[in-house]
């Protein structure tokens, strides 16, 4: 059998269309398991800015007071991040608290997905040293520990320090649900 033989195309697209459907499966699963472990609350959602432009990092001449420094959700993005706001929405989970890193890509995407934010340094990136920051991971760990039952909170930051507390790299507007302890309890990419 050759690979332009009709059979082998077909075995080829029924092996796509039942890899596909197992992903779809598992990331469905992964969604209602994030939304029992929330809806439990004493938890956090631990939630990577949402997709940006091309890049790592920002731009030499990074500011961070000016968006137009740094580098930014794309279109793809603003849609992502409604996307998140439109999953815990359709849920009707409602965190107590939104904070958020002060680079743009991350109020931004708090603003887009929960329409709020408050700012939390503990929360700035922290990659290639850009700011002179104390332990930012204690602190959220110290923030962790706090957090009340029957409640969660909502937390937009940067890969870099969600890999820091956790030890897990997310994807762009992939959501962490993280316990008092920073363990990872559930994940989801809110599908």
């Amino acid at each position: 059998m050759t690979p332009t033989d009709p059979l082998c195309s077909l075995r080829r697209r029924a092996l796509l269309a039942l890899a596909t459907a197992g992903l779809a499966t598992r990331l469905q699963a992964a969604s209602a398991d994030a939304e029992t472990r929330l809806r439990a609350g004493g938890c956090m959602l631990l939630l990577r800015h949402a997709q940006t432009v091309p890049g790592i990092g920002d731009p030499p001449e990074f500011q961070l007071g000016r968006c137009e420094t740094q580098r930014n959700l794309s279109d793809a993005g603003r849609a992502q991040a409604q996307r998140i706001g439109h999953w815990l929405g359709t849920r009707q989970l409602v965190p107590r608290a939104v904070r958020s890193s002060a680079w743009c890509r991350c109020t931004d995407t708090a603003q887009l997905a929960l329409g709020t934010h408050e700012v939390w340094p503990a929360l700035n990136s922290t990659f290639g040293d850009r700011l002179d920051q104390p332990d930012a991971s204690a602190t959220l760990r110290a923030a962790l520990q706090r957090l009340p039952m029957r409640q969660f909170e909502v937390w937009v930051t940067h890969q870099v320090n969600i890999t820091a507390l956790t030890r897990e790299v997310p994807a762009m507007g992939e959501g962490l649900v993280v316990d008092g302890q920073a363990r990872v309890i559930a994940r989801t990419l809110f599908v």
